[in-house]
């Protein structure tokens, strides 16, 4: 395999697109806040429509449902969702989304702008962020004069419909004969899916580490290869399968895999990347660094046995049955 461009990896670029929520405060005056979302999420940026209110519905943020050229989707007013109140106007935009496989979309005053950045300008929120946002904020983003919060909109759409909530994906976690000889590494920003993936795949018979981001898996990797060194073991006598989130602040997936591609200790690790939408876009660079297989969120009630797979195909002096 040809060595992985460390210089590509380092710069591994995402566009966030900009937009604005104006709220009304209690004594009449506005405050505008600013936030970003990944523009691979979105599918486009319309005006309000007509919407439809639907039955039995409790949730002041959830607006109803609208007809985009035959598809119903549901409406969210993210400012609601937030806990304020959006100032009403004519101009207002609704960002149609799509991610985890569900369109949606969410109301916001107006759009501004795309900012083409890389993934370790994205900062991870500080306890009072993540506390205050209801745990919504992903990444904290600096630009010029102001500070952008990416939102977790995979979050704010399963707290209105428990269905779409992969926190609580139920992965495989059926004994494997054998697993125990195998070491994995998950690396995910978001702690409860992080503790899902780890304790299936440990009632499966797998030993596991986790990290919450890129850089603390990298650092744990290299750690693992300075206490190997000048000693005839190697990274992965320890690890033998790295599986990580593609979108997390300070390192994300693409650039941890090319880091592990372009380390002769660890450069025949296996990888498997997963997000909550996998675009051709995504799909292109999760080859061009190096990854083995590649997921999207709805599948990885799948994970144990693309991991067997994996395995049985790399280390064909084991094969693991359950």
């Amino acid at each position: 395999m040809s060595q992985v461009s460390l210089l590509e990896a380092k710069n591994n670029e995402l566009e966030i697109i900009e937009f604005l929520l104006t709220e009304e405060l209690p004594d009449g005056s506005t405050y505008t806040g600013h936030y970003g979302i990944n523009v691979a999420k979105v599918l486009e940026i319309i005006r309000l429509p007509s919407i439809t209110n639907m039955p039995g519905n409790s949730d002041c943020s959830s607006l109803g449902t609208f007809n985009l050229r035959g598809r119903v989707l549901p409406l969210v007013d993210l400012a609601a969702w937030l806990g304020k109140r959006l100032v009403q106007s004519e101009t207002n935009k609704v960002l149609v989304t799509e991610f985890c496989g569900v369109q949606a979309a969410f109301l916001v005053s107006s759009v501004t702008s795309i900012h083409r950045l890389t993934w370790d300008r994205m900062e991870a929120p500080n306890a009072y962020v993540h506390n205050y946002s209801r745990e919504c904020v992903t990444s904290v983003l600096r630009i010029e004069d102001r500070v952008l919060f990416v939102l977790d909109m995979e979050k704010i759409l399963a707290s209105l419909d428990p269905s779409l909530d992969m926190s609580h994906v139920e992965v495989d976690t059926t004994p494997i004969e054998g697993a125990g000889h195998y070491h994995l590494l998950v690396v995910d920003d978001s702690s409860s899916l992080r503790h899902i993936i780890r304790s299936s795949l440990e009632k499966s018979g797998f030993r596991v580490t986790d990290k919450a981001n890129g850089n603390e898996a990298w650092e744990y990797l290299c750690s693992l290869r300075d206490q190997f060194a000048g000693t005839e073991h190697c990274v992965t006598d320890e690890i033998q399968l790295v599986i990580s989130d593609i979108e997390m602040p300070d390192m994300d997936g693409h650039s941890l895999t090319a880091h592990i591609r372009n380390d002769t200790s660890m450069r025949n690790m296996p990888v498997i990347l997963f997000s909550s939408l996998i675009t051709e876009a995504l799909r292109a660079k999760g080859e061009r660094v190096g990854a083995d297989r590649q997921v999207s969120k709805p599948d990885l009630p799948r994970l144990n046995k693309i991991i067997k797979e994996l395995i049985t195909e790399k280390f064909s002096n084991h094969h693991l049955e359950g």
